[in-house]
């Protein structure tokens, strides 16, 4: 049985007449990295924030560790870490002290946590850089120290490579899988890069507007956005009892009166082709397609690429 470290219940915000998240049950799993994917605005910091009791749900219930989160938040916050937008930094302090702070703030008493965040995200220790001096990158690195200081079991990070450049993203990407794969965390991540989030993620939820089209594995979505028969033909009623009568043939999809789709069969495209023009359906397009995880994305979404 799967043990849910964040697990939500028909989570929902609504502001006025508009769902910001609708209707929201996302299962992060105990020692994995969920991928939260969306386009900027789908709904992603909405829902880290509910997660957090940064803010309240309009309804729906979120439970950490199996325990509702509404009345047990001074047991359960101290135990996660988090980046949700920009921290409130001092910009007349280094990152070590602006640290030091927040430590204090904590009552954390491990005289080495500091140093050791400061490591773990590539900046250094004692520097007498300060803050407003920081470029965006090392801001956001620091941000990511401050989250994992306190040594948490669970990690919820909105968009943390944002701001960073393709080596800094190489490593952020190298120590959040650390933290996970070595120290035995709980990540939950959001971003708008499919491309990251494929390279990280274990679990994957696609959010669109405030609701969740799709969660599960990674490879369980590679799996389905692999390879298909993609029709289009004048008339995929008539097609789809064409399959089914005389090919036998249930796996497919129709898509809409001229698109249909089709798992990857034995039969020849070809002879799938001619038994249709024999019925009088007019075949404009018959190709097997090789989809990529942004080609699934924009099919599920029903709309442009995530970025």
């Amino acid at each position: 049985m799967n043990e849910y470290v964040i697990e939500t219940d028909h989570l929902t915000k609504q502001y006025g007449a508009q769902k910001s998240v609708a209707e929201l049950s996302i299962h992060v799993q105990k020692g994995r990295i969920y991928g939260l994917l969306g386009r900027n605005g789908a709904g992603k910091t909405t829902t880290m924030k509910m997660l957090l009791g940064l803010t309240q749900p309009t309804s729906g219930e979120v439970a950490i560790w199996g325990k509702t989160l509404l009345g047990n938040e001074k047991k359960l916050l101290p135990r996660i870490g988090s980046l949700i937008e920009s921290p409130g930094f001092y910009p007349n302090l280094t990152g070590t002290e602006n640290l030091r702070i927040f430590a204090a703030l904590r009552g954390l008493k491990n005289r080495d946590a500091i140093r050791s965040a400061l490591d773990l995200v590539g900046l250094p220790y004692r520097d007498k850089k300060l803050f407003s001096q920081y470029s965006l990158g090392m801001k956001q690195r620091l941000a990511i120290a401050l989250a994992v200081m306190h040594d948490p079991e669970l990690l919820i990070l909105d968009e943390p490579i944002n701001g960073l450049d393709p080596i800094g993203i190489a490593e952020i990407r190298s120590f959040i899988r650390a933290l996970c794969h070595e120290r035995g965390k709980t990540i939950l991540i959001s971003s708008h890069i499919l491309s990251e989030v494929a390279l990280l993620a274990d679990d994957i939820g696609i959010i669109d507007h405030g609701v969740l089209l799709e969660e599960e594995s990674l490879a369980d979505l590679e799996a389905k956005s692999g390879k298909y028969i993609h029709f289009v033909v004048s008339d995929t009623g008539r097609a789809a009892e064409i399959l089914k009568g005389v090919f036998h043939e249930y796996q497919f999809t129709v898509q809409d009166s001229h698109d249909l789709r089709m798992d990857p069969t034995r039969i020849p495209v070809a002879k799938i082709v001619s038994a249709f023009v024999q019925q009088g359906l007019e075949v404009s397009e018959a190709a097997t397609v090789e989809e990529s995880l942004e080609d699934h994305f924009k099919r599920v979404t029903g709309g442009e690429g995530i970025a």
